[in-house]
């Protein structure tokens, strides 16, 4: 008989990503982004027909895809090499090269927020003239020429909603992750959403669902996200709809079938709801991936949803007002099914002060385990490990490895106050949590000391450093993906539009002296001593490179076992094929080496 050997790396990152997506007014087409021929493109299909063609080549990421109502053109949002910088392109309706619409400098963005009715005026947030604070314009397609709407003020500001009839606009204005706050404008009038606006909370996802009411998700005096209302004509804030113990994070409003679409996380997985606004009936729906990351709803009910599974890879899928749901791309690992696959467990562990953990627990199949660990610490830190396909997860447990990845205190999914826990507090409470979940493995008969690795990216590459540093003798060997390795410069370092927000999320360099040094990985070079292999990405605009480069070169001094590679074309992350083939070959490598 023939036998074939076991699936490649490049089997598993043979897998492609979808950044996102949008569907032309008749339905007649699909646009999604991709990276289906190694890099990020647009690619389209002809429904009913299936079968995806280029529709613009850029090789570059995008931020957004939005149809003209009309049928004349695309648009999108292009950066540069992961530089974050992206400017709004225009594509012929029927496909073609990109043409530069609404630009200007490199180092200059320009976030796309919405097209009106008629698809004559472009609405949007610049960094030009105001690269902390952004302003709002609107370009007016038929002149070329432009109108400013809002000069960003106090913290970066932006436009998230106008109304049918363009008279009323909302703003969003961000202080942190956890404190965002919303005002409309109307004339010269001004608003504001919720009744404290001073009082620490979110509101994000506006929605005019008439010309004067707005509709829009807050946890304004709650710990869960929940649907409110703010009437223009009385002025009145009104709680609409909670649902206990999910926090609601997207929401799209149907006007012909009025009608709202809701989905909701809670912990690992999210959940999808109609929401029947005229009865004020809430229907569960049945989802076909377990995290939905873009969701649409269209005039005529339909609706399409772009997500993904532990063992499903990102597809993008359609159903008639949220029921019978066919998928519309057939996105898979090459020659893995799904079955092949593992599905992780959902456990709790208690955390030093006896806080509950939910972890995703990934158990290497018995015919595959080579008995070693991998820990991963996510990214954000205002994020969380959830049931969605890495590539690289579950190609490491092809080649044997268990991976624990803990959703420690900071995490999103668990509530309010729990988000806010890691603020001004990146290194002890957060890197506590992480020891206790290692300590549980231990105890658990999960993995022996002697046999875990640790592996983290952005947050959780700082995390990878700080528990290095800190707690080496945990560890046999350190993979650190655009990780900051010093406090002191990462927060002067950040994008301008990031730097208002710092004090709160992370903190103040001069007056927080003392906890940034403690904080900071670099302070721990001399319990750096287990190998590390160290990737960055050189347009890396969050974590910049000097971050990687300042700790490997320390560490080089000292005579540590260091492997660096830095990524040319690439920022916070991999939107190139072959890099990220390239890079888990390099890791498999590193981990397999040390696995002695």
């Amino acid at each position: 008989m023939i036998t074939f050997p076991k699936p490649t790396v490049e089997q598993f990152f043979r897998t492609y990503v979808m950044t996102g997506f949008d569907v032309s007014a008749d339905e007649g087409r699909l646009i999604f982004s991709s990276n289906l021929d190694g890099n990020m493109n647009l690619w389209a299909m002809d429904l009913p027909d299936t079968y995806p063609y280029l529709f613009a080549h850029q090789d570059e990421s995008c931020s957004f895809i939005k149809c003209d109502p009309e049928g004349r053109y695309v648009l999108a949002g292009f950066d540069q090499d992961g530089d974050e910088n992206h400017h709004i392109y225009a594509i012929p309706y029927d496909g073609g090269l990109a043409k530069p619409l609404v630009t200007g400098d490199a180092e200059d963005k320009y976030f796309f927020t919405d097209l009106s009715d008629d698809g004559e005026r472009i609405y949007y947030m610049t960094s030009e003239e105001n690269p902390s604070f952004m302003n709002a314009r609107v370009r007016h397609l038929e002149n070329d020429t432009d109108t400013l709407l809002n000069i960003g003020e106090v913290s970066p500001t932006e436009l998230a909603a106008v109304s049918d009839n363009e008279e009323a606009f909302v703003y969003l204005r961000a202080f942190a992750n956890t404190f965002v706050t919303g005002f409309v404008k109307k004339g010269d009038e001004t608003y504001n959403l919720t009744p404290e606006p001073n009082k620490v909370h979110v509101t994000f996802d506006p929605v005019f669902v008439g010309p004067n009411t707005i509709y829009f998700i807050t946890d304004f005096e709650s710990e869960y996200n929940y649907v409110a209302k703010f009437d223009l004509n009385t002025l009145n804030f009104s709680r609409v709809l909670t649902i206990e113990h999910e926090s609601i994070e997207q929401l799209k409003f149907n006007k012909e079938k009025n009608a709202l679409f809701l989905v909701t996380e809670k912990g690992v997985t999210d959940i999808l709801y109609r929401y029947e606004m005229e009865t004020e009936k809430l229907v569960k729906l049945s989802a076909p991936v377990d995290v939905i990351e873009q969701i649409k709803v269209t005039k005529a009910g339909n609706l399409y949803i772009l997500g993904r599974s532990a063992t499903i890879p990102h597809n993008i899928f359609q159903s008639k007002f949220g029921e019978n749901w066919i998928q519309l791309t057939n996105n898979r690992v090459l020659g893995v099914s799904s079955d092949e696959m593992v599905e992780p467990d959902v456990v709790s562990y208690q955390s030093f002060d006896g806080m509950e953990m939910e972890s995703l627990l990934f158990r290497a199949k018995p015919e595959h385990d080579n008995g070693y660990t991998i820990f991963w610490p996510h990214g954000g830190p205002q994020a969380a490990e959830r049931k969605f396909f890495r590539s690289m997860f579950q190609c490491l447990l092809n080649r044997g490895y268990t991976i624990f990845a803990p959703n420690f205190r900071g995490s999103t999914g668990y509530g309010s106050s729990f988000v806010k826990m890691v603020e001004q507090d990146w290194g002890e409470g957060p890197r506590l949590d992480c020891v206790a979940g290692i300590e549980w493995l231990f105890e658990q008969g999960i993995t022996d000391r002697d046999k875990l690795f640790l592996v983290g990216g952005s947050y959780g590459g700082y995390m990878t450093l700080l528990l290095h540093g800190r707690h080496p003798e945990y560890f046999k060997a350190c993979v650190d993906l655009f990780g900051p390795s010093d406090l002191f410069t990462f927060v002067n370092s950040v994008p301008p539009h990031w730097k208002p927000i710092m004090d709160r999320w992370l903190g103040d360099p001069e007056r927080d002296k003392e906890r940034f040094t403690k904080d900071s990985p670099v302070t721990y070079l001399d319990g750096m001593t287990k190998p590390m292999l160290v990737i960055q990405g050189a347009k890396d605009p969050r974590v910049v490179k000097e971050e990687s480069d300042n700790i490997v070169a320390k560490l080089q001094e000292a005579g540590r076992d260091i492997d660096y590679l830095v990524l040319e074309d690439e920022g916070h992350g991999f939107s190139k094929k072959e890099n990220e083939i390239s890079v888990y070959k390099r890791m498999l490598d590193f981990l397999e080496k040390h696995q002695g």
